[in-house]
């Protein structure tokens, strides 16, 4: 496998685009949040699959579904950002995040938790922390299984997991996310098992659409807030948003997450009804570059319709 292209700005977000010796395609990416400076803060995100089978209606990376990226592929979307700073492969940032999370739905790759099982022996990073998001496909529970009993052992207090739900709506779930999935009741259950003192809560995580249902009841009914925290996330511009006719919930355009979280009454009854609510927005800067979630660099270089309020550092 060899980078072929990158893009991006070294002060925010790089996109790496690889080809393997099949001429398969994946894309990774590196990110800092300014203005917490790299060595505070540093985030890998990494493609599990060439393209995703799920096809969700949001995202560019579904179709074309190529297979899995194996264990030294894994790998090497790792190596190759940590290399280019830290040789030695020691890396002292306090709080040094993996993201499995670009390309593909995690739990269709056992050789993921075999990255996670060997990582402490290939690198010294005291301040590692994996991060899986998954929409938990029926079929997975070996995955989840062995998951859970990784996390147990190795990364006690460090791991961040999320369910990507987007709606309290079975019906809208199904259509976002076209595959079977476990329902509520099910990843209810697999958290509470999870969660352990001194864990960070598990993740559920909204892309909010214009006519999604987020229903804070539905989420009480079904969650504990003692396990379970509530993301919310703008739809980012990509080209699946705009052939469906989506539009994000919320106007990021002034980036002003304070007046966008005091203006709207649906995240206030969501933390009325016990749940930490975070509001995530990232740069906007990253729209420009294609490093946001869901957006994908191949996608758009083989569109003929240009992206307008995306993509603009990619020649």
């Amino acid at each position: 496998m060899r980078i072929v292209e990158s893009y991006g700005n070294e002060q925010v977000a790089r996109v790496y685009l690889a080809k393997d010796e099949k001429g398969r395609m994946i894309e990774f990416v590196e990110s800092v949040q300014p203005p917490i400076p790299r060595q505070e803060k540093w985030v890998l995100i990494i493609s599990t699959l060439y393209g995703c089978p799920v096809q969700c209606r949001f995202c560019d990376a579904g179709g074309d579904y190529l297979g899995q990226v194996d264990y030294d592929e894994l790998l090497f979307q790792i190596d190759a950002p940590i290399l280019r700073r830290f040789p030695d492969r020691k890396i002292p940032v306090k709080k040094f995040k993996i993201q499995f999370a670009r390309m593909g739905e995690p739990a269709f790759n056992m050789d993921v938790l075999k990255v996670l099982d060997n990582f402490n022996s290939l690198y010294d990073a005291p301040g590692f922390m994996p991060s899986i998001s998954t929409i938990a496909p029926i079929g997975t529970d070996a995955f989840f299984e062995k998951l859970l009993e990784i996390k147990n052992h190795l990364y006690q207090g460090h791991f961040q997991l999320q369910f990507s739900l987007h709606s309290t709506s079975e019906q809208q779930r199904d259509e976002l996310m076209p595959i079977k999935k476990w329902g509520f009741e099910k990843i209810a259950r697999y958290g509470a098992r999870f969660f352990q003192n001194g864990d960070r809560k598990i993740t559920l995580n909204f892309a909010l659409d214009k006519n999604s249902e987020l229903d804070p009841i539905v989420l009480k009914n079904h969650f504990d807030p003692a396990v379970f925290l509530i993301k919310i996330t703008p739809l980012n511009p990509t080209y699946k948003v705009k052939t469906n006719n989506m539009k994000s919930f919320f106007d990021i355009s002034n980036n002003n997450k304070t007046q966008l979280m005091d203006d709207k009454p649906l995240l206030k009854a969501i933390r009325n009804a016990g749940f930490d609510c975070i509001f995530s927005i990232g740069e906007l800067e990253e729209n420009q570059i294609g490093s946001n979630c869901g957006q994908y660099v191949m996608s758009h270089k083989k569109s003929k319709e240009k992206m307008p309020d995306g993509y603009s550092y990619i020649r």
